[in-house]
């Protein structure tokens, strides 16, 4: 009591840098767990027990809050967003299981690229030069990553970058839910949809976890719940612009990781390549956040 009473007296922004910190932690072990897994499991029974372990390890706050606090009129965008990241979650997955942990992690900062493009196209967004630079900017990262021409790409990073296209759908979707719904309710109805949804593909490579995976798939789970939580309250306390550098330390944790555990050295073009593209949504972000200051301003002198 007495840390959480610390931790609430020091300053918004303070609270918010260490959430964020710990979501990208959470967030970075995920990968490790999922490698450990699926080591015995086929990655779409881990995608099963990642969304169902979650809803077991909600199931407190569920009795606590009561069903009530899942009350909505939005299950249509629930349910698509359910949908489109449970094929990004498998794919995701996949991934980690087929390419180096921190190729994977780089090609997932492509995300927000992503999600510009589909702010232009689904929502009618409009950019101009700077916002255009810095999209282009970040594919041409992504191509270091890639590096086509001078060897195949392969299907591990096709799977790493549909994650990083089926993510940018579903932050379109949560953009709008969170305009009416709690975060603790987005991220359970998420698990309560994704859990039926993915078990159905799950039942037919289906094997029971041993005692060490079953280790393994509950800290997956309760890595993936903890970091969304701490990920959505640090939003709740600081801009995203100001937040999102701290995405970056996921590069080099999983790279200190995934040479431990695993052997993996990222090579020269992958940290390259993630940098590049990092900066550039990094900098799109910024941008966003600059114009729609400027439109609320202009909307109060009216």
């Amino acid at each position: 009591m007495q840390l959480i009473a610390a931790f609430s007296a020091l300053p918004a922004p303070v609270r918010a840098t260490l959430l964020m910190c710990s979501a990208m932690v959470f967030f970075t072990s995920m990968g490790i767990f999922i490698r450990l897994a699926s080591e015995h499991l086929h990655v779409l029974e881990v995608v099963f027990f990642r969304n169902f372990l979650a809803v077991v390890l909600m199931a407190p706050w569920i009795m606590r809050q009561g069903l009530g606090a899942l009350r909505t009129e939005r299950y249509g965008l629930y349910s698509l967003r359910a949908a489109i990241n449970l094929v990004a979650m498998a794919a995701g997955f996949a991934a980690i299981t087929m390419i180096p942990l921190a190729e994977a992690t780089a090609l997932g900062f492509t995300a927000p690229l992503f999600a510009t493009i589909g702010a232009v196209l689904v929502l009618g967004e409009v950019i101009r030069v700077r916002r255009v630079a810095a999209l282009v900017a970040g594919f041409v990262g992504m191509l270091i990553v890639l590096r086509p021409g001078m060897e195949a790409i392969s299907a591990g990073a096709l799977l790493a970058l549909g994650n990083a296209l089926g993510i940018s759908v579903t932050a379109l979707v949560v953009k709008k839910l969170t305009a009416t719904e709690r975060p603790e309710a987005i991220v359970l109805w998420m698990v309560l949809l994704q859990s039926p949804l993915s078990l159905v593909p799950a039942l037919f490579f289906w094997t029971w976890p041993d005692a060490m995976t079953w280790l393994w798939l509950f800290c997956l789970a309760g890595a993936g719940t903890l970091g969304h939580m701490c990920w959505t309250r640090a939003c709740g306390l600081a801009e995203i612009t100001q937040l999102q550098p701290l995405e970056f330390v996921k590069l080099p944790l999983i790279a200190v990781m995934g040479f431990l555990l695993f052997g993996e050295g990222p090579t020269l073009w992958v940290w390259l390549g993630g940098a590049v593209i990092f900066c550039s949504t990094a900098y799109i972000s910024h941008r966003e956040a600059v114009m729609a200051r400027r439109k609320a301003r202009e909307a109060a002198g009216r």
